[in-house]
């Protein structure tokens, strides 16, 4: 199986760590995975606030270095998201019929990484091994977009020394949103203190989530007030082992 790699802008530019994380999970597992390096943005940003014209580049970018894959993996729900279902609405608008093909043949081969490793490799034991108390945040285009459901959880149960507790109205909104929280930055400080108290009530030492940006929004949260929590990305977790932890 070929398997590409899109590892989005804030991870590229924020968390390197996230995309190091991912290769070397599935290089674990067994596969190689390719990392094409003339990709850019997915173009959500453009997209969410109206910069449709603008974004299609990206569109055109992310078709012609995806193709041919039979599998793209994307650390974040978002950008996966925006790839599997806005590429094709942004084609379409265009009136290019070649992107509109192009677009049909790669987006089907798009892949969040739980789905990727549940759906696509059937696994969810992945060696994992991470002694720390976690709490687990489902972020909202994960949760409503791409539904991928107790897939993250199945995956991190399986890991061993974790002591995985539920996080409290795990399935409301961080207040991150992009710029959502750019343009209503009360509303979005309000849903902070409400879930970064959810999470301190679970006594977890790490907070998980699949998307480094709604991650980095509690975390600043967390960071502001001492908690103590740290965050990480589901997949730094599952690439941890034993041998790296001692």
């Amino acid at each position: 199986m070929r398997i590409a790699l899109f590892v989005t802008c804030i991870n590229d530019t924020l968390y390197p760590q996230t995309g190091r994380a991912v290769v070397r999970l599935l290089e674990r597992l067994g596969h190689t995975v390719d990392f094409p390096r003339a990709q850019t943005c997915c173009g959500q940003m453009h997209f969410n606030t109206g910069y449709r014209p603008e974004a299609m580049p990206m569109v055109r970018r992310f078709a012609a270095d995806f193709a041919g894959y039979d599998a793209i993996v994307i650390p974040s729900g978002s950008c996966t998201g925006m790839v599997r279902d806005f590429h094709a609405t942004l084609a379409a608008q265009h009136g290019d019929a070649n992107l509109r093909a192009a677009v049909a043949d790669v987006a089907p081969q798009v892949y969040e990484l739980s789905e990727l490793l549940v759906d696509v490799l059937g696994v969810t034991d992945v060696g994992a091994y991470f002694p720390h108390r976690v709490t687990y945040q489902p972020t909202c285009h994960s949760l409503r977009m791409l539904r991928v459901g107790d897939r993250p959880l199945d995956l991190l149960r399986a890991v061993r020394g974790i002591d995985l507790v539920e996080l409290p109205e795990a399935e409301s909104c961080c207040g991150f949103g992009g710029t959502f929280a750019l343009k209503n930055p009360d509303v979005s400080n309000a849903m902070l203190a409400d879930k970064v108290h959810g999470v301190q009530t679970t006594g977890a030492e790490v907070l998980c989530a699949s998307d480094n940006s709604c991650l980095m929004h509690i975390g600043g949260g967390l960071a502001r007030l001492r908690t103590g929590v740290g965050t990480r990305h589901l997949a730094e977790i599952l690439a941890s082992t034993e041998e790296a932890a001692a």
